[in-house]
């Protein structure tokens, strides 16, 4: 069982920057890949980015490509988002999950969290 909780999320101006936070609980996080999605009023839930459990594989939506940041410290399980040049369209609720059979683009992972709202303004 892993317990997931986010942190972070805010109002912010455009091409400002957020670091959006998921503390872990549980006994499989290090053995978790960790993922963020998110999802704005009226879509679906869209992968932003995931980290294999050695954070030796990375992958991107090509949205957020050179501009967010993941990152992991399985010493204080936790995953890390750090958010750049934020657009108006990055507006939505930010999601981060866990599975340790997982590793996809796919919202299909087991454990989430409640979900933390980062709003950029124009």
């Amino acid at each position: 069982q892993v317990q997931l909780v986010e942190s972070g999320g805010g109002l912010v101006q455009s091409v400002g920057s957020l670091r959006l936070s998921c503390a872990a609980s549980g006994r499989t996080f290090s053995n978790s890949a960790m993922v963020w999605f998110r999802q704005a009023p009226g879509r679906e839930r869209d992968f932003v980015a995931v980290i294999s459990r050695s954070g030796a594989y990375i992958n991107y939506a090509n949205s957020v490509k050179g501009r967010f940041t993941i990152s992991r410290d399985n010493a204080k399980n936790t995953v890390s988002l750090q958010m750049n040049s934020l657009k108006p369209e990055d507006t939505a609720v930010y999601y981060c999950a866990a599975d340790p059979l997982e590793l996809s683009s796919k919202p299909q992972y087991r454990y989430w969290g409640q979900g933390t709202q980062v709003t950029v303004s124009s």
